[in-house]
């Protein structure tokens, strides 16, 4: 808190012109010039923007962080929509790099993107902000807020640069083609700018058929359109696909599109991926923990089999729909069984945040049935870690090594937002609210645990859940 004091004296010092700073330093165990590199892609600025911040990137002049790039943001201050347009300036390899702001909310925005060199293989990346907010003498009070976000966001983004270029980042390693499916989803768009940060191309499969971008390759899965040869030769197929289970309550007919639009996209995929000329080295398909059912307090791995719920048939059929894929003995085949993927981007965490912060989160009924998490940063980099192990194959836990139970998920949550957990969801409510779908998405208990990452050396950044919800949700 001390650099927002620091800011707040220096306001009061120049009273006619109140001014903002702020800085952030961290040192990073990659030479100068990795660093500088990474920066240099598209992707970097998609990778560093939190899921909960209230932008998006809509536009750019230029590849790379060159002088004169323009850069445009749409953007959400107080609920209200406007636009964050950004110049890069002062660029100097492996040195600096500046934006300063041409329109937006702010009546000076200046980013300093300063490089250092600490030893041949280390280096220290500072952001250095100086701003002014609008409306003059009306703004003071706004100026400490406005350091707390900029200390949240940049927090989070000096966690994800250190991670990614410690850990994952190889300029000289080897660059796929990658094809991804579902790709507006909420893996999918975290995955994609992570992949490109990684150096790899991406084509997005899209069910659009206007103004289709060169990263972009239109298909209908119900009519079996898909053409992947337009593309040329394509490395690798990561396959997301499917309407969300927890949108509706579970009538007949959605559950017949909670298959279909599983099964049926899949097994094009499959099908058109393994009669490729060139087949892609693996075939990654996404499926669920949902596929064993209930399994009480026993530990769930990946030789477990199947339960009998209705969202253990799908993960069954889901994946026996990648099959085709293996008919090509030289591609391996890889299916997700993901747990609760925690972001603030969508799905469980996202619906949770509201009522868990105004005090009214709940546990459901005992509180004893297991959940199985995984934060959207382990997701991604897991993706990777199997995209790079040639050794595993077939079904995979993509949930983390620690599961809690619903009623430890919901304490733990509420501790994250200062509050107690007080209230309870009876076992019979939640059945009437949500029908089938609550008994099997809340009721159900899966402790499952990653045995496959585990076994081949997986580095989970999450292992453990109060600091992966305060990474998340920059708390």
């Amino acid at each position: 808190m001390i650099f927002i004091f620091d800011s707040l004296r220096q306001i009061r010092a120049n009273p006619d012109r109140p001014r903002g700073r702020y800085i952030k330093e961290t040192r990073i165990n990659v030479p100068v010039e990795k660093l500088f590199a990474w920066h240099k892609q598209n992707s970097a600025i998609s990778r560093l923007t939190p899921s909960w911040a209230p932008l998006k990137m809509i536009f750019r002049s230029n590849d790379g962080i060159e002088n004169g790039t323009i850069i445009r943001f749409r953007i959400k201050l107080f609920k209200i929509p406007m636009l964050w347009e950004s110049r890069h300036i002062k660029y100097q390899e492996n040195k600096i790099f500046k934006d300063v702001q041409t329109k937006g909310p702010f009546k000076r925005w200046e980013h300093s993107h300063i490089f250092k060199s600490d030893g041949i293989y280390n280096s220290i990346m500072k952001d250095k902000i100086k701003f002014q907010l609008p409306f003059g003498i009306l703004s003071r009070p706004f100026y400490g807020f406005a350091l707390k976000e900029f200390n949240r966001m940049f927090t989070y983004r000096h966690r994800v640069l250190k991670y990614d270029l410690e850990n994952n980042y190889d300029p000289a390693g080897i660059k796929r083609r990658i094809i991804v499916s579902g790709a507006g989803g909420i893996i999918g768009s975290a995955l994609v700018p992570f992949l490109r940060t990684q150096g790899h191309e991406v084509i997005r499969l899209t069910r659009k058929k206007e103004q289709l971008s060169d990263d972009e390759i239109f298909w209908d899965p119900y009519k079996g359109i898909l053409d992947l040869e337009s593309k040329g030769k394509i490395d690798a197929v990561i396959n997301f696909n499917g309407v969300n289970i927890t949108d509706k309550r579970w009538t007949e007919k959605q559950k017949k599109r909670i298959l279909d639009s599983r099964v049926i996209s899949t097994q094009l995929l499959a099908e058109k991926t393994a009669g490729l000329a060139h087949t892609p080295d693996v075939f990654i398909s996404s499926s669920a923990i949902g596929f064993y059912g209930n399994g009480g307090d026993r530990i769930l791995t990946e030789n477990d089999l199947a339960g009998d719920h209705f969202i253990s048939k799908v993960c069954t059929q889901w994946e026996k729909a990648s099959i085709p894929g293996r008919e090509n003995t030289l591609m391996r085949s890889v299916q997700l069984r993901t747990g609760v993927v925690l972001t603030p981007a969508g799905g469980a965490l996202a619906k949770m945040m509201l009522p868990f912060k105004m005090g009214f989160g709940a546990k459901i009924a005992s509180g004893r049935q297991y959940m199985s998490w995984i934060s959207i940063d382990d997701v991604i980099s897991g993706i990777l870690f199997i995209l790079n192990h040639d050794q595993i194959n077939g079904p995979v836990n993509l949930t983390s090594p620690c599961p809690v139970t619903n009623k430890e998920f919901s304490q733990t949550l509420s501790r994250v937002f200062s509050k107690k957990l007080i209230f309870t969801i009876p076992e019979f409510m939640a059945k009437i609210l949500w029908g089938e779908m609550g008994e099997e998405t809340l009721l159900t208990s899966a402790k499952v645990i990653p045995e496959k990452l585990l076994d081949n050396g997986f580095s989970f950044q999450h292992k453990t859940l109060l600091p992966a919800l305060k990474d998340l949700l920059g708390m």
